[in-house]
């Protein structure tokens, strides 16, 4: 699989070492992390990542409003965001279908497949 270059935004410590550790052990990524929505935008400028998985409940700015400067923003509105989420009830999915996302990942999630899943969402070949 060829490397690319994640970011991960998640305000919990341990939800973001997991979600690292799946995506470079098994899918074999570089991975960069935040703890907020506005550190996860501004690391996104910085560092061009291939994608961004971001949760959607965070303090400060959420993770739909974070999404919606991204998408205003010439330097992050192309890099693909999925929604890491325990929010996948019916209306958080029309909620969520009205914004431009590349997917949405349920948590809690399966370390062991959830670079698969982000691979798939992104139509990533090995």
């Amino acid at each position: 699989m060829t490397s690319r270059r994640v970011l991960v935004v998640d305000d919990d410590d341990s939800i973001r070492e997991v979600a690292q550790m799946a995506l470079e052990l098994v899918g074999g990524w570089q991975v960069t992390t935040a703890a907020c929505g506005a550190e996860g935008w501004a690391k996104a400028r910085e560092h061009q990542p291939d994608a961004i998985l971001m949760d959607v409940m965070m303090p400060g700015m959420d993770g739909p409003t974070t999404f919606s400067h991204m998408q205003d923003d010439p330097e992050t509105r192309e890099i693909p965001v999925i929604l890491l989420t325990a929010k996948v009830q019916a209306g958080d999915r029309r909620e969520f279908a009205d914004l431009e996302l590349a997917g949405v990942i349920a948590k809690p999630f399966d370390p062991m497949t959830l670079s698969n899943e982000v691979a798939e969402l992104l139509g990533w070949q090995g």
